[in-house]
């Protein structure tokens, strides 16, 4: 009579589930925590497929191990028992193949960024289906040749290529992580990827040794059941480690600059310790009128005028020329040597505004968009010079106009006179302070009824409480 250590259903197979379901759930809370919890929008594009990809994988390879090593007592002749189906194809490329191309395509882009600085040189989808390829062309073959006996066991002889192909992604995330070790980064993407390649690291070597064994000592049934155990344990850790690495967006760990005052697109500048009114993006005095005269470009960095600007923009959904602008003069208020910070911020900005399809995509042509797209140094200090040249000249076409016969120009203007105003009153000797104000013995009408002897001289003041 076979037993669980055959047909599964051991205890420890059990223990080795529960704490497979636990990490997936870890799993689930730390993708959705930031976004329910701290409110955070949703990511956009690589951000979110990245995030997806990961769970994805990490989820099939748990499964996979857990109906591939048998550690449920079910009927092996059903369909979704099928060996190849599970060992082969959701293991292999769809489960830790595709998670650590997700990782080795972190790595690779950190490369691009900081090293090389320039964005990668080929699509992120493209370059993962690349990773992916030596293990869809294993998969075919083995389906082909069929190795597999009905306990989902393979030869000696498949053993060493399989265990060469998991090494060789190891190799290849170390070599790219490896690469950048010398960037001092703002962020912690590199001492996260390292803790993870270590844990990693240590949990592939166990998981290999186990798969070996479980492989070539079938007839040994305690070797079978504690194999499988740390298999599908180390697999669980695996996943859940790998999903701990930060995934190369800072600003969805960064707990400070969860504040719904603030929107999502000055996080990065805030994040970067640029102070939002301070450098480039001056404030004028407080009584100088606007002259609609003035350049645009010019009137932008006055704070009070670029404040009026950018809602009215907004009001008419077309203020993505007006915060480019705000963002472009916090990236010049980084020193050109200061290479990571610029970098930082030159990719915020083109993942919000230059991207096609990006959340505030900026309407320029496309000559100047392929300009960004395919530049070589993304810390260059004229990088968006001439889209920047392009929004302006189309603010001042479109939107300007508009804006000196608005409402919003009208409140301004109203705004700055009343503060000449009360410039001019102060200067003639009125304190219009909120606590209290001056009347001057001599301005007062009822002066001949005050006391000399008790208020000291005729000159001196009554201070009236507000």
């Amino acid at each position: 009579m076979a037993t669980c250590a055959v047909e599964g259903g051991c205890p420890s197979d059990y223990v080795a589930i529960s704490i497979s379901i636990l990490s997936m759930i870890l799993l689930l809370a730390k993708a959705i925590k930031p976004y329910l919890v701290h409110n955070i929008p949703r990511p956009q594009g690589r951000s979110f497929w990245l995030i997806a990809l990961q769970l994805f994988a990490s989820f099939n390879l748990i499964l996979s191990t857990v109906m591939a090593l048998g550690l449920l007592r079910t009927n092996m002749m059903h369909w979704w028992n099928n060996c190849y189906l599970w060992s082969v194809w959701i293991e292999g490329p769809l489960g830790f193949g595709l998670l650590l191309g997700c990782r080795i395509l972190q790595a690779f882009q950190l490369y691009n960024l900081f090293v090389k600085r320039r964005l990668p040189p080929i699509r992120s989808f493209l370059f993962l289906t690349l990773i992916l390829f030596p293990w869809l062309a294993s998969a075919t073959f083995i389906h082909v040749e069929k190795p597999l006996d009905n306990r989902c066991h393979m030869g000696s002889l498949w053993i060493i290529p399989i265990m060469c192909l998991h090494a060789l992604y190891v190799v290849a995330m170390v070599g790219f992580t490896g690469a950048i070790r010398h960037i001092e980064f703002r962020f912690q993407e590199l001492k996260d990827l390292w803790r993870g390649i270590l844990f990693s690291t240590f949990c592939v070597g166990l998981w290999v040794v186990c798969y070996i064994l479980n492989m070539a000592y079938e007839d040994i049934e305690l070797i079978q059941i504690i194999s499988r155990f740390l298999l599908l344990v180390m697999t669980s850790l695996l996943a859940l480690s790998f999903f701990s690495i930060s995934i190369s967006q800072p600003l969805v760990t960064l707990t400070s600059l969860r504040e719904r005052e603030h929107p999502p697109s000055a996080m990065m500048g805030r994040a970067l310790g640029l102070l939002p009114d301070s450098g480039l993006l001056v404030e004028w005095d407080s009584i100088q009128l606007v002259n609609p005269i003035e350049p645009l470009d010019k009137l932008l960095l006055n704070k009070r005028f670029r404040q009026s600007f950018m809602e009215f923009a907004d009001s008419c959904l077309a203020g993505e020329s007006v915060h480019f602008f705000e963002e472009v003069q916090q990236l010049d208020k980084i020193p050109s040597a200061d290479h990571v910070r610029r970098i930082y911020m030159a990719r915020h900005i083109i993942d919000n505004y230059i991207t096609p399809g990006a959340t505030m995509e900026v309407n320029i042509s496309h000559r100047c968009r392929q300009e960004i797209l395919s530049t070589l140094d993304l810390a260059h200090p004229n990088l968006f010079k001439n889209s920047l040249n392009e929004l302006i000249h189309l603010m001042k076409t479109n939107l300007a106009n508009d804006y000196w016969s608005s409402t919003f120009y009208m409140k301004l203007k109203e705004e700055a006179r009343m503060r000449v105003v009360e410039r001019e009153l102060e200067h003639s000797g009125w304190n219009f302070s909120h606590r209290m104000s001056s009347i001057h013995c001599a301005d007062d009408p009822f002066h001949h009824e005050h006391s000399p002897g008790k208020f000291g001289s005729s000159s001196c003041h009554l201070e009236l409480m507000q």
